[in-house]
């Protein structure tokens, strides 16, 4: 319990600004639809199905009835998405590494506590942590859309996108304390981690850009909760989550392994 408050209290501040950039880009958002609310909806929508495929992709729009609040929140969703993709991958890989970063490592391996107990905590610190910017982030986004939704109840979509955002975030949090447990030098975490995430998420432009790339949406988990399919489509697909799950497993379980065997450098 102590090493687990003790990671909460160390990446308090950190969670805090993320919250903070989080509320404030979806009011961001949300504003900008209220400015363009002098442009009528079907002709908002005819300029975005004029630009290029390359364009709307990387924009998340095309799909997305632009004229309607939860239809500009979803177009604009794909960087809370990433946002959030990169908190938790970076939560992932920080957690375990710092210890050799800051040179902490001898003192908690010093403590009458196992190794899967050190990670146990760290693991749930992390989940934590993600909990907290997702219902911060679902809490904003209820808040802000519905106030310009003309009484449009939007609720059920935001929760359905952010039930998805935070399976998307445990699979990155969870690679990240995997690597973290792997990688013999605890800096490269990070940035192999963001990397890995960043490659995902070019692979899932790509893959709406040119439809003969399809079959590869099984390698980038920013297609298993893509927001046009979660408000419009079939909504969550079992294939997606069960994939989720399995992969989810995969990296903790590896991580208790790595972290067993690992040489910690002091």
């Amino acid at each position: 319990m102590n090493i687990y408050l003790r990671e909460l209290k160390a990446n308090g501040k950190s969670l805090f600004i993320w919250c903070i950039i989080m509320i404030a880009f979806v009011a961001a958002s949300m504003g900008k639809y209220a400015a363009s609310s002098h442009i009528s909806g079907q002709s908002l929508n005819d300029i975005i199905s004029k630009m290029p495929d390359a364009v709307k992709s990387m924009f998340g729009a095309g799909t997305f009835d632009l004229s309607k609040a939860i239809g500009f929140y979803g177009a604009m969703f794909i960087y809370v998405v990433l946002m959030a993709a990169i908190h938790a991958s970076m939560i992932g890989a920080n957690i375990i590494s710092k210890e050799e970063d800051d040179k902490t490592a001898e003192f908690l391996m010093s403590k009458p506590v196992s190794r899967i107990k050190v990670i146990t905590s760290k693991l749930f610190a992390a989940f934590t942590n993600i909990i907290v910017f997702n219902i911060i982030t679902l809490i904003s986004s209820i808040y802000f859309v519905g106030y310009y939704s003309k009484g449009e109840n939007v609720s059920k979509d935001i929760l359905k996108l952010m039930i998805g955002v935070f399976l998307l975030q445990l699979i990155f949090v969870s690679l990240g304390l995997c690597l973290s447990a792997f990688l013999k030098n605890s800096r490269l975490a990070s940035p192999c981690t963001v990397g890995i995430m960043l490659v995902t998420y070019i692979l899932s432009l790509a893959i709406d850009i040119d439809s003969h790339l399809s079959g590869l949406k099984y390698f980038t988990p920013f297609k298993y909760y893509d927001a046009k399919n979660l408000i419009y489509g079939k909504g969550f697909e079992i294939i997606y989550i069960v994939i989720s799950v399995l992969i989810i497993l995969l990296f903790i379980s590896m991580t208790y392994v790595f972290y067993h065997k690992r040489d910690l450098k002091i």
